[in-house]
């Protein structure tokens, strides 16, 4: 779940507890591209205060306005769309004359948001279920490969836990890598048995600890949502997290080092019960090249390169947004 989202349920359910009014938008699908993806939820209070994001601002803009001069307007759910018209495409500065859908909920107490927020801090992926017509929203498990799903009456959204990030190693570059994940919405468990670089290791919202790598990797379970970098430069606590690593479901694994040091590194995973094809799947040098020199500059390089990956995007062929966009556009003309 994107932080960002997970912010609007928090507050929602917050705002309703002090008995505040609370709209709950939610983007169901559009047609041409669009800033934010499915699932992107932006929550309005009853005097327009506003957290979370549905567009690049000017539907939000709109949203706002619309409650702060009407009030929260319907009492029960509805879909309405923005940008069909030309002339609202151009006003709400959607691309191509792209259009958005989305579904605008009047929260209560009885939509379950402290029950939602529960579950996803539980560590569970729940998919929420709302009939628009009867305004009546429930609570069922998910799975991984479950996506948003809106049929013009039944709208099920899919939350669940954050993605989740292993840094082994406690350094300077640790600090900043792991502040940077945490803004990007991944929970960061940092792994380092050595004293000297944990005693001062001080990060908020980042769990410290001081078990071996490879035994930490094994208690962490990892799935699909799960992230491994290793940065500290010692064999003995970087190659037996990897090997562990290597064999989980984890959409990235990678390792600090020169393109030398890495080349060393797969070989002597070799060496181990380690396969070619799980090797293979191993990032390093990681990172995406950037110019970067000071430990803040590889962080962002580090998690540039990770983000391409969660996204399904080929770090190899990373390109400037605009000769990005317009590669993809050529494609599919």
């Amino acid at each position: 779940m994107d932080s960002v989202d997970f912010e609007v349920l928090k507050h929602s359910a917050e705002w309703l507890e002090e008995g505040r009014g609370v709209l709950l938008a939610t983007f169901v699908k559009t047609w041409g591209s669009a800033p934010r993806p499915e699932g992107a939820m932006l929550a309005v209070r009853d005097d327009g205060l506003v957290v979370g994001s549905v567009s690049g601002g000017c539907i939000e803009d709109d949203i706002v306005y619309r409650v702060r001069k009407d009030g929260l307007g319907a009492q029960k759910a509805e879909a309405v769309k923005y940008g069909v018209t030309a002339d609202q495409a151009r006003r709400f500065g959607l691309p191509c004359g792209g259009t958005l859908e989305l579904v605008l909920e009047p929260l209560t107490r009885e939509s379950g948001m402290r029950a939602l927020l529960h579950e996803v801090g539980e560590g569970h992926l729940v998919a929420r279920k709302l009939d628009l017509v009867t305004g009546l929203a429930t609570l069922h498990p998910a799975t991984a490969s479950d996506g948003l799903t809106f049929d013009g009456r039944t709208l099920v959204t899919i939350h669940g836990p954050r993605y989740r990030m292993l840094v082994i190693g406690a350094s300077q570059l640790s600090k900043y890598l792991a502040s940077i994940a945490v803004g990007l919405g991944y929970h960061v468990t940092v792994c380092d048995p050595r004293d000297e670089y944990s005693e001062t290791f001080d990060i908020g919202g980042v769990t410290l600890v001081r078990t071996m790598p490879d035994d930490t990797v094994k208690a962490m379970k990892l799935d699909e949502r799960c992230a491994v970098v290793a940065l500290t430069h010692d064999p003995k606590l970087d190659d037996l997290a990897l090997m562990e690593a290597l064999k989980s479901p984890a959409f990235y694994v990678g390792a600090l080092g020169s393109r030398k040091n890495n080349e060393k590194r797969r070989e002597r995973l070799l060496e181990f019960d380690v396969a070619p094809a799980e090797i293979a799947r191993l990032h390093g040098p990681i990172g995406l090249y950037i110019g970067s020199r000071t430990p803040p500059e590889i962080a962002i390089s580090i998690l540039a390169e990770i983000t391409a990956v969660k996204n399904g995007v080929d770090p190899g062929h990373v390109a400037p947004v605009g000769v990005a966009k317009a590669a993809r556009a050529d494609a599919a003309a």
